[in-house]
């Protein structure tokens, strides 16, 4: 099913017998292996209003993420939490859309200044399970009508409805850019590092950690004169730790934080997680058998509070007779268990670990999303149960 307008949309969903999964660009498949008949948002596609001067932008849901940054482009306008295209990641084909952006909260290197998807977030329309087109919010930044529940749809996936519109903020593109990269830290004089730049006051946009060089990325964006002094301060405030290499051209910037942006770095791996921790809470690894996750590659983002982890199939197969097995497939299992339950510990503040890569019959024997404590879970399950009370709205994906 493609419908083509909103109310062939509710059509769809109203009369649908059995269970649903909405399609956006198909770039993303992360989740458990939801069945279902594919209902795709890509025939609602194109900008509804777009006022530069206001900063704001509505769109339809299929609306590709690269037309929205082109026509954001001819006015000097960008999406500021720059989300990440997983197509290199997962070795998907397609092409990004809006409604998968937001429908996954999909946000980028520079959350750490600017948020995330959801803080750009205005207003949305969308079909629920029962069919019914529900709006909230507004497309302008001083209507905040029913704010709560815009956000809420931010990282739902699809399972308390399905998006036909979104509206959201942009801002200005700077008008310089510089990386400070840092050389022989090591990865504790990373975190070191990407500690000290954080707490300075010299506006970092980007801080990351990228495994093979080992290198610390720090990103600094604005006017050309405030660049540069930054820049300066910042190379000074990390000369003890290492060699400092300042790179201003925008493209190569532009190149470097898209890489780790796209966590480029493990897209030959065949199982990757994505780790949302305390900063620097995995620097050393985990106690017990998960202590073996220090040999396996590794990118920080978001000044460590993002881990990424990437596990080779001799590195999967290697865990596996810890349990009595032989297979990398029961090893990824395995590790996967054990990293959400290692997770769950008070030491990591509340962590979520999301298996993001992975072989289908990985997918299918386990939780791909943290599960959620006990009250957040029962919560969930209301809230899916109002908006989708016959449970066709990509069932099973959250849990």
């Amino acid at each position: 099913m493609r419908p083509e307008t909103e109310a062939a949309l509710a059509e769809a969903v109203a009369s649908a017998d059995g269970p649903l999964r909405i399609v956006g660009g198909g770039t993303r498949s992360v989740g458990a292996p939801v069945g279902g008949a594919a209902l795709s948002v890509a025939g609602l596609s194109g900008v509804e209003l777009y006022e530069p001067g206001a900063l704001t932008l509505v769109v339809r849901a299929g609306t590709p993420v690269a037309e929205v940054e082109e026509v954001l482009a001819g006015e000097g306008q960008r999406l500021a939490f720059e989300p990440m295209d997983h197509r290199a990641l997962l070795g998907t084909e397609g092409a990004p859309t809006m409604g998968g952006v937001v429908a996954g909260n999909i946000s980028g290197p520079r959350r750490i200044q600017v948020g995330a998807c959801r803080d750009a977030l205005l207003g949305v329309r969308f079909v629920d399970g029962r069919g019914q087109v529900l709006r909230n919010g507004g497309r302008v930044m001083k209507n905040v009508t029913g704010y709560d529940l815009v956000k809420l749809m931010a990282g739902s996936r699809g399972t308390l409805g399905v998006l036909s519109e979104v509206a959201m903020k942009v801002l200005p593109t700077p008008e310089a850019v510089a990386t400070l990269t840092l050389h022989g830290a090591g990865r504790e004089g990373a975190f070191d590092a990407m500690t000290r730049a954080m707490k300075s006051p010299f506006e970092v946009s980007g801080a990351a950690w990228v495994p093979g060089a080992g290198a610390v990325h720090l990103r600094l964006e604005g006017f050309a004169g405030s660049v540069a002094y930054r820049a300066d301060r910042l190379t000074a405030l990390l000369s003890d730790l290492g060699e400092v290499a300042v790179e201003t051209g925008a493209e190569a910037n532009a190149a470097l934080w898209r890489a780790i942006r796209d966590v480029e770095a493990l897209a030959d791996l065949p199982y990757v997680w994505r780790v949302l921790m305390a900063p620097g809470a995995l620097r050393a690894g985990i106690r017990g058998d998960l202590d073996r996750t220090a040999r396996f590659e590794r990118l920080y983002d978001w000044a460590g509070g993002l881990c990424w982890i990437g596990m080779s199939a001799e590195q999967a197969a290697e865990y596996a007779p810890l349990y009595g097995a032989d297979d990398a497939v029961s090893g990824a299992v395995r590790f996967h268990r054990d990293l959400q339950g290692a997770m769950a510990d008070p030491e990591f503040g509340g962590g979520h670990a999301t298996l993001v890569k992975a072989p289908q019959e990985v997918r299918a024997q386990v939780s791909v999303f943290q599960p959620d404590p006990a009250p957040l879970d029962a919560l969930a399950r209301g809230l899916r149960a109002q908006f989708d009370p016959r449970g066709i709205l990509n069932p099973g994906l959250m849990g």
